[in-house]
């Protein structure tokens, strides 16, 4: 942080009655609260090379401070939550004053931890032109707006030339544990706006309530967002052009499963010249999730005896969203 913006944070925290920012523990603690003894102190928030942990803390409101003591971050209280990724930018430990105007009144920060090392912000959630405030980081619902908003009404490949009516962004829970992927819109999908929206979806929507969910439960996208005329394969360049968007979307909604509709999103995802069907059956490990490659509704349309082996894939998936450490064979 360069003097002149160190200055202009010192000068608001003075105008809000924080005094200074210290790491000792009775520095923070407030008039009316009694001196904590050692096993009543914060927990250092340090873990393994290997461990995952989340500590939730809570801030005090922004106008709340006694003896001139700011919003601080406490260990295990709860609240109105903002989770914080792993990442790049700066390090917030627990029980450290944080800067009111950044936080704001009442609002909790869960802290992932990852491994290597204490909880950071990720770069890309320190809000234009201001340094060293903690992060407000956005809701997967929000990245996702973002995202579509990149795509907007998109020229980026020749499939905007080519009939497409709108294109399809994908529909469902932004925080779903399980995410379907399938090829491309059809007709119908072209018409509403929505994927999986025909014939084929209708079946992908009885799919999903064997397993006890709803399509409200689960999010639904496909590889390329504009329908290719006649239902044709997406070619190569489109894929390139378009899937870092499908990328953006599984990031964003961090499911816990992927299910891969079909022989193209499973050799699109996968990277892989294999069929579907010696990929199918399998669990393979992608982008932090576990995905699973199962037929597509529509393949289920024409040859309904193979309905069996994708039950048989979503009992895999079942499994695997009750326990994501688990091996179902």
């Amino acid at each position: 942080m360069n003097p002149r913006d160190l200055a202009q944070h010192l000068r608001f925290y003075e105008e809000l009655g924080v005094t200074g920012i210290s790491r000792d523990a009775k520095w923070r603690r407030r008039a009316s609260e009694p001196v904590a003894s050692a096993s009543e102190s914060t927990p250092d928030l340090k873990v393994g090379p290997t461990t995952t942990k989340t500590t939730t803390t809570k801030t005090s409101a922004a106008g709340d401070h006694a003896a001139g003591v700011g919003p601080t971050f406490r260990s295990g209280e709860t609240g109105d939550t903002t989770e914080l990724a792993e990442g790049v930018g700066p390090t917030v430990k627990a029980g450290e004053v944080a800067a009111a105007h950044a936080v704001g009144a009442g609002r909790t920060f869960r802290l992932r931890q990852g491994a290597g090392g204490p909880p950071k912000l990720p770069a890309e959630a320190v809000r234009s032109g201001e340094t060293g405030d903690i992060p407000l980081v956005r809701s997967p619902a929000d990245v996702l707006t973002s995202i579509r908003a990149d795509i907007g009404d998109c020229t980026r490949c020749r499939l905007h030339t080519l009939g497409r009516t709108q294109v399809v962004f994908g529909v469902g829970n932004p925080a779903a544990s399980l995410m379907f992927v399938g090829e491309a819109p059809g007709g119908d999908e072209d018409v509403q706006g929505i994927p999986f929206v025909g014939r084929a979806g209708q079946l992908l929507t009885k799919i999903i309530e064997a397993i006890g969910l709803g399509r409200e439960d689960v999010y639904i996208a496909n590889v390329i967002k504009c329908r290719p005329p006649g239902n044709r394969n997406p070619e190569p360049d489109e894929v390139q052009t378009c899937e870092p968007f499908l990328f953006r979307q599984i990031d964003a909604i961090a499911p816990k499963v992927i299910v891969a509709l079909g022989t193209f999103a499973a050799k699109t995802l996968l990277k892989t010249a294999d069929p579907i069907s010696r990929l199918r059956g399998r669990v393979f490990e992608y982008r932090g999730a576990k995905l699973i490659p199962t037929f597509h509704p529509a393949f289920l349309l024409r040859s309904p005896d193979r309905k069996r082996d994708v039950w048989e894939d979503m009992k895999k998936v079942r499994i695997l969203l009750q326990d994501p450490a688990s091996s179902p064979e």
